[in-house]
């Protein structure tokens, strides 16, 4: 199950039940299932104060995913700052705030079917694994 929740911010004008199928679609196809996935939309202030407390990071980011999987069934509870989103919108993606925060919705599933972007090389692995996400949208 999917849930969608805010934060001390105004829920996102997403359409929760397309989302979620196209969420689950994406999983599909890293042979995962979706288990428990809660979505925490929140500010820059709330993001900071989660990584902070339980990541010892004292940055903002637009995404923080704690990966509660098991096998091939992905769970977990991933917080998006729509602050940061918006300002990565700008930035990055033209201004289109609904295409960069897909982006970032898909990010932390990514995240929990096992791609990461930490280490060399990986950065590029997550963006091209995102964009063949967006274009199952």
């Amino acid at each position: 199950m999917i849930s969608y929740q805010t934060e001390g911010v105004q829920m996102p004008a997403i359409k929760k039940r397309e989302t979620t199928a196209w969420i689950k679609a994406v999983a599909a196809s890293y042979d995962k299932k979706v288990g428990e996935v809660a979505y925490i939309f929140c500010s820059d202030e709330k993001i900071l104060e989660v990584n902070k407390q339980y990541l010892q990071h004292d940055y903002f980011t637009d995404i923080i995913t704690f990966d509660y999987s098991e096998g091939n069934r992905i769970g977990g509870d991933i917080f998006i700052s729509l602050d940061t989103v918006r300002t990565n919108a700008e930035q990055f993606a033209n201004g289109d705030y609904e295409r960069e925060l897909n982006r970032v919705i898909i990010h932390g599933i990514l995240h929990l079917c096992g791609i990461n972007d930490k280490a060399p090389g990986e950065r590029e692995q997550m963006e091209a694994a995102e964009n063949r996400a967006l274009s199952m949208r």
